[in-house]
């Protein structure tokens, strides 16, 4: 029994699935490379990771607390926890608050600046949930929540959030449309029926065009933070990566199959890590004079 409602809560909190944090981790370890210019202390990077499962997993729960009653009607939630009727609307909330305090309590290891940024990134993570009720593109404002830890990590690291900071986080910003768009792709069939806002309702048939065009403009958006900060090939290597996974997504999303679709959403791991590991090389072969 209590084995089972431990596993109920980790699905609630989609430890199952880790694909969102690390979707979450990517633009985050971005910033702290390029803040601390390819040398990030420990202390930050333990901080911003353990911090980013927490607020994951956190907004995990609110969601499906907001979603509880919408959830059930849709093919891939119906399953959820929650949805499922196998755990309580106030546990969720029980496991959002234990998980928010975990955050704030690492928060509090940072500066003023950063603690600020953290209360206010936590608002965004709260309400988004609430917010795509009535506004059309819920997609970017979950996009906000999701490149949060951009100007936290320059706050944290700098103690001032630089104009590069928020090239990367409207970079970041654009990458999270881009994905979530697809992934609502995979729901707009029943995202219509109970009447739950979505990019991918509003773009219509101009989805694969509109997703297009904002994938060049976080490629442009990541080329101008690599420029701010003197970043050179294997950075360069890496967007060019970048720009083939977008590719083959635009490929996958072709005959908008919710599955190809699906497929297409998670690919863009690939993406936030080819992105990183051109960052990390250009520092690494910087310092040591390669």
């Amino acid at each position: 029994m209590i084995a089972e409602r431990l596993k109920d809560y980790a699905r609630l909190m989609r430890l199952h699935r880790p694909i969102g944090i690390l979707l979450l981790l990517w633009p985050t370890l971005w910033a702290l490379w390029i803040a601390a210019a390819g040398h990030p202390p420990e202390r930050l990077l333990l901080i911003f990771v353990a911090g980013t499962v927490l607020m994951r997993s956190a907004g995990c729960a609110v969601n499906d607390f907001a979603d509880r009653d919408f959830d059930p009607y849709v093919k891939r939630t119906r399953d959820r926890p929650l949805a499922a009727r196998r755990i309580s609307p106030y546990e969720a909330i029980g496991v959002f608050v234990a998980l928010a305090l975990a955050a704030l309590a690492l928060a509090l290891q940072l500066n003023r600046l950063s603690q600020i940024l953290a209360v206010i990134g936590c608002a965004i993570a709260v309400t988004y949930p609430f917010v795509k009720r009535f506004f059309a593109l819920p997609q970017f404002y979950l996009g906000a929540a999701f490149a949060w830890g951009v100007p936290m990590a320059f706050a944290a690291e700098l103690g001032t959030v630089p104009k590069i900071g928020w090239v990367l986080f409207f970079a970041a910003i654009l990458w999270v449309g881009v994905y979530d768009t697809l992934y609502a792709m995979v729901d707009r069939e029943d995202d219509l029926k109970i009447g739950i806002n979505s990019s991918a309702i509003l773009f219509g048939d101009a989805d694969r065009v509109i997703i297009g065009a904002m994938q060049l403009m976080v490629l442009f958006g990541l080329y101008l933070a690599g420029k701010e900060a003197r970043l050179g090939l294997w950075y360069l290597l890496g967007l060019g990566a970048g720009a083939l996974f977008f590719f083959y997504q635009q490929i996958l999303i072709r005959g908008r199959e919710p599955e190809r679709c699906l497929q297409a959403f998670l690919n863009n791991n690939y993406f936030g890590m080819a992105v990183f590991i051109g960052l990390a090389l250009d520092y690494q072969f910087r310092s040591s004079g390669v």
